[in-house]
């Protein structure tokens, strides 16, 4: 039987480039959508909006495919037939042996299924519990980044949503970080909040089963590392190309002086599930 495997965030701390090592690791099988929002739909009552997005992003291969006058790629066909399969999930609204038998599709002997979803670090104490129920052996992992260097990528991703040409300005960044600390801007201090999201995950999942990683060490290899181990398979040499880099805007340091007060909370977080604050973090002061 595999390792029921859940990523659960947090957002702008590696989970793509994570995604992309384990997505081709020979011991490991993950679908083609790479976060599922699956639990996050069903606790929020949006898994209609889920199955409209998806149906929109096939309807767009589709057409594009056509619009070429060529056949799928490769890549192509596994994302159109995954996706397919995946609305046919939604459409059964809450079913967690359809949800199963997703991810086990195909998988072979392979040692690890899973879901690697951000948004997860959102969800409640007892979707945690049930989670951690679904399968025979169920491990979590929860990745942290630097938090004021997680905080400003975030910044400069919904600056970047919001400008028509898709650039994040230096003054947009800035105002954007500026409602962020005054408690304007929910959704990115949510996803900053490390605090709760540990002191969920600690309460619900058996402590051997959650690894609490860091991405500074995870890209350098030793985390990564120590993620295989965690999932019982093959250590990998990390790839250093990023996933998702983020435009190039420099924060000044008033802007990570004040983040850094703002964040004060889930640093002292950080180190105590962890045990230590990292070595990474602390040089970045």
């Amino acid at each position: 039987m595999s390792v029921l495997f859940f990523c659960v965030g947090a957002a702008k701390a590696g989970t793509s480039w994570l995604y992309s090592q384990l997505a081709d690791h020979p011991e490991c099988h993950f679908r083609a959508i790479k976060e599922l929002h699956y639990f996050d739909a069903i606790d929020e009552g949006k898994l209609e909006r889920e199955l409209r997005k998806h149906q929109g992003h096939q309807a767009r291969i589709l057409n594009n495919v056509a619009a070429s006058g060529a056949t799928p790629s490769d890549d192509q066909a596994r994302r159109l037939t995954d996706r397919a399969a995946w609305m046919d999930v939604l459409e059964r609204g809450e079913d967690p042996e359809a949800y199963l038998a997703y991810l086990r599709h195909d998988a072979g002997d392979a040692k690890v299924i899973g879901d690697i979803t951000p948004a997860y670090a959102l969800l409640g104490e007892a979707r945690y519990r049930a989670m951690s129920k679904m399968a025979p052996d169920v491990r979590f992992l929860m990745l942290l980044r630097d938090p004021v260097e997680r905080l400003w990528s975030h910044v400069r991703m919904i600056a970047a949503r919001r400008d028509g040409s898709g650039k994040a300005t230096a003054e947009r960044c800035d105002r954007i970080l500026r409602r962020t600390i005054k408690g304007k801007e929910e959704q990115i201090s949510k996803r900053s909040n490390y605090a709760t999201t540990l002191e969920r995950l600690v309460a619900a999942v058996r402590g051997g089963t959650l690894l609490i990683e860091v991405f500074e060490e995870m890209i350098a290899g030793e985390g990564l590392a120590r993620i295989c181990a965690h999932l019982g398979i093959a250590p990998l040499e990390p790839s250093l190309a990023p996933v998702h880099a983020g435009q190039d805007v420099k924060m000044t340091k008033d802007q990570r002086r004040a983040a850094a007060h703002w964040l004060a909370p889930q640093y002292e977080a950080s180190a105590k599930a962890l045990g230590r604050m990292p070595e990474a973090w602390m040089r970045k002061g």
